[in-house]
């Protein structure tokens, strides 16, 4: 579950805008396709042609409209090109004031998942304090698993640690 936690902030991460195209930028929307909302990345190719530029290339070219109404009902702030054929969107140059916004909502979010990962080593301690209660297991077992937990905790910290600060130095790089 820590692991998963680990990898839902990364992906969240993802989908916060720098001063570069990503493909993680859109590739969740999700746009009602035959009346079933579907991401982007299941309905279209998603590309980088330049540094700031995204192209939607629907499969269908029919779902060109529904894609475009998905991108302006997004919050990214990004008003989509059409032009009969993919969808173009170009990424304004972020400002610093909106950098040190990001930089704090990363942080946010980090502090979020830390959250998460106690929660997750408080349940299995209380889990392995009940086993140890019914004589399950001894209590130097007992000893031994929460500290196994706890390295477990700290090294995920860790890795979340240091996907902030990589995010960070993408989002602060002009």
């Amino acid at each position: 579950r820590m692991e998963k936690a680990v990898a839902f902030l990364h992906n969240e991460y993802l989908a916060i805008r720098t001063g570069r195209a990503h493909p993680g930028l859109v590739s969740d929307i999700k746009a009602d396709y035959y009346g079933t909302p579907t991401p982007l990345k299941q309905m279209a190719n998603i590309t980088i042609p330049e540094g700031r530029k995204i192209q939607i290339a629907p499969f269908d070219r029919s779902s060109l409209k529904v894609i475009e109404k998905a991108i302006l009902a997004s919050n990214l702030g990004i008003t989509p090109q059409n032009d009969g054929e993919c969808i173009r969107l170009t990424l304004p140059e972020l400002t610093r004031e909106r950098r040190v916004e990001l930089t704090k909502l990363l942080a946010k979010k980090a502090e979020e998942t830390r959250v998460v990962l106690r929660n997750h080593r408080r349940d299995s301690v209380e889990v392995l304090k009940r086993m140890e209660k019914d004589s399950a297991i001894t209590e130097d077992d007992l000893k031994e698993c929460e500290e196994t937990m706890q390295k477990m905790t700290d090294k995920r910290c860790k890795e979340i640690d240091e996907l902030t600060a990589k995010k960070e130095a993408e989002l602060m790089a002009i």
